[in-house]
């Protein structure tokens, strides 16, 4: 009865985690970029009671006697499925469509990626530059970051599905502006490291990027002006796991009262 108590416990444990998941897909769920996440589960350890064990005829049975102990989390794994996109109509919003990411210049000199295409132009050091919300700069193919000269109206700035800069004159011609959008993909993407603002960050997991404009191997992204990718969360499947999940810890918790009682009842027999 006590390894029912700790077998149940464990199972309190997992399904509490798996509600804090949840959660935090419906708290995202108009997160632009955002890839819903899910929980995943192992079992513990087996306790043997018996490796061998025989009928009365003292014949050998086919399985022995082993016993579990419970279940933890073993991994929360994100979903990185398209998302819908959603027109904005700013001009240097931009929305992935395919596997890639845009790079981003943090301020520790580390490049982060992400999804969320929701860009501005700031005045930086270098000139306008274009930026994400937290003014980080934006990096092309080169890993440098994307700067529009005085020049240029921003207004007569478009950006094609390849992610070049092209202006419009005043002859109505368009001239490449010699920029273009960096976008790397990863072998697994599953394993990037979250941090905070929708920014990734690469590990031994994830592997190393790879850029899309030098790697003739991998399937093009094709970016969208003036459109962003929402979350890929959906409402009603999130609620159908939330009742599912709860379900199952309310059952655990029955365990843990049904063994509990059990033991009283051992604990008053005279």
């Amino acid at each position: 009865m006590m390894r029912s108590l700790w077998t149940a416990a464990s199972g309190m444990t997992a399904q509490q985690t798996n509600v804090d998941i949840i959660s935090n897909n419906l708290a995202n769920i108009n997160t632009t970029g955002y890839k819903r996440e899910s929980a995943e589960f192992k079992t513990l350890l087996y306790q043997t009671i018996q490796e061998e064990s025989y009928d009365n005829n003292g014949n050998p049975k086919p399985v022995g006697i082993q016993v579990g102990l419970g279940v933890r989390n073993s991994a929360v794994t994100s979903q990185y499925t398209q998302g819908i996109l959603v027109e904005t109509g700013n001009d240097f919003d931009f929305a992935i469509e395919g596997k890639g990411f845009f790079m981003i210049a943090l301020p520790d000199g580390s490049v982060g990626y992400t999804r969320n295409g929701s860009f501005g132009l700031a005045n930086g050091p270098l000139g306008l530059t274009l930026a994400d919300s937290d003014g980080n700069p934006v990096l092309d193919i080169n890993g440098e970051p994307i700067v529009i000269d005085d020049i240029y109206n921003p207004s007569n700035i478009t950006v094609n599905e390849y992610g070049e800069f092209y202006y419009s004159n005043e002859n109505n011609e368009q001239i490449f502006m010699d920029i273009t959008i960096g976008v790397a993909q990863f072998n697994n993407p599953a394993g990037l490291l979250k941090v905070s603002g929708s920014i990734l960050k690469e590990t031994e997991s994830s592997g190393a990027p790879r850029l899309e404009f030098e790697d003739e191997t991998l399937s093009k992204s094709k970016l969208r002006q003036r459109y962003l990718e929402g979350s890929n969360v959906q409402a009603v499947d999130e609620i159908v796991n939330l009742i599912v999940a709860q379900r199952a810890y309310e059952m655990n918790s029955k365990v843990i009262t049904a063994a509990d009682q059990m033991l009283q009842q051992a604990n008053n027999l005279r």
